[in-house]
């Protein structure tokens, strides 16, 4: 990311966190402070969900709102012993694209997986931080 198109205006983020796998979760939001707070934005209100597949809707209603200019959304998609995990992966994935198409505003995914293990999943907590630096920077250079 190039810092210096970060520093000619703060951007304003809502965050929306899945609740399920909720130790995995809690560390990727720690994470995506952190580098909101470093590239000095500002998180304007977090929006916690049961899970991965309800982020679609908390997204577009943080979308809408004028005071936010992007929107990233964190959850980990741990894989089971039936395909459910591909399956909400996949609708969530194309929620969120339409959430920020309609709305004219970028949403980063920041969730992990699906068709990777507990262990897969702690270890890409940092992902968090990644999805919050690619919505600084597409907000700030659209």
């Amino acid at each position: 990311m190039r810092g210096d198109s970060l520093a000619s205006h703060m951007v304003a983020l809502g965050l929306v966190v899945a609740e399920f796998n909720r130790p995995i979760t809690e560390r990727m939001e720690e994470r995506a402070r952190d580098a909101a707070a470093e590239a000095g934005a500002t998180v304007v209100e977090t929006v916690h969900v049961p899970g991965s597949y309800d982020t679609p809707l908390a997204a577009d209603r943080l979308a809408r709102r004028s005071d936010i200019e992007a929107v990233t959304v964190l959850g980990a998609i741990v894989t089971g012993d039936t395909d459910h995990d591909q399956v909400i992966g996949h609708a969530v994935a194309e929620g969120l694209t339409d959430v920020s198409l309609d709305r004219d505003t970028p949403v980063t995914l920041g969730i992990t997986g699906p068709g990777m293990t507990a262990e897969e999943a702690r270890e890409r907590v940092d992902r968090g931080a990644d999805a919050v630096e690619s919505a600084i920077e597409l907000a700030t250079n659209q």
